[in-house]
């Protein structure tokens, strides 16, 4: 239940839980640099993401917010520094990227939808070539997700008919259906109007109800405001603040203070 999981997480966070030692990040990055060339797009960026919690990253165009993000699926590898993830050493040469991507679910702007496959293909896809489902336990999975999002009566339609909301949650639900134990989201909405963000950003936030570990990148900043556990602001490069989504109300840096009053 969804109000269970809050009180459970709560009472984790407050140290009242079962266990009274701390649990290890889920997610965990530490002095990651990565450039393009000669541009330094991260430089020296370190911060975690607790089990069940939303991190929320924030900052200007070119800050290196998607880049650290793509770095954490290993869409990009890092020069240096070290990635933990859901046990994985995601800057480990030798990483096993299949089983990386089995407990990593990854959410893009655009939707990445095959034209050409209903939404319920597009869904089994996945779980039937990569977790070797059955195909008629794959289906019925593909319904459990849609319905999650809210597109339960979409199941053999093909993207093209559905609106831009209703591809992001498809592409949503898809991620969903390989049972990710942290899902990403980077910068879902950017190219929806306003009333198909708000299809998409509520699916986002059941999921956060329902404990799920996620870490995305926006410029939805009152929705970051009001989701978030942790939010990290990117400036150059750097993880310039970092804190509860309170901190948007006290920046403790001009840049922060000039990106709030631009961005609120």
């Amino acid at each position: 239940m969804p109000e269970i999981a809050a009180i459970n997480q709560k009472a984790n966070q407050a140290g009242i839980g079962p266990a009274t030692a701390p649990a290890s990040p889920v997610v965990m990055l530490k002095d990651v640099h990565k450039s393009f060339g000669s541009l330094k797009v991260l430089d020296g960026v370190s911060f975690e993401v607790g089990r069940g919690e939303v991190t929320v990253i924030i900052g200007r165009s070119g800050s290196g917010k998607s880049t650290a993000l793509r770095c954490i699926d290993r869409f990009e590898r890092i020069n240096s520094g070290e990635i933990l993830v859901c046990g994985h050493r995601v800057d480990d040469p030798g990483l096993d990227l299949r089983a990386l991507r089995q407990d990593v679910g990854i959410v893009f702007q655009s939707y990445n939808l095959f034209p050409h496959l209903t939404i319920e293909q597009n869904i089994i896809l996945a779980p039937c070539a990569v977790k070797r489902v059955p195909k008629p336990a794959a289906k019925e999975l593909a319904r459990r997700v849609l319905a999650q999002v809210g597109l339960e009566d979409k199941l053999h339609a093909y993207p093209e008919q559905l609106s831009g909301g209703q591809q992001q949650r498809a592409a949503i639900a898809r991620s969903l259906a390989m049972q990710p134990k942290v899902m990403l989201f980077d910068e879902v909405t950017s190219a929806l109007d306003p009333e198909l963000t708000g299809e998409v950003l509520k699916v986002i936030e059941r999921l956060a109800a329902d404990g799920m570990t996620m870490v995305m990148v926006t410029h939805e900043m009152g929705f970051a405001r009001g989701i978030a556990d942790q939010i990290v602001f990117m400036h150059r490069g750097r993880v310039h603040e970092a804190g509860p989504p309170e901190m948007l109300a006290s920046p403790r840096t001009p840049e922060l203070s000039q990106f709030v009053g631009a961005g609120l």
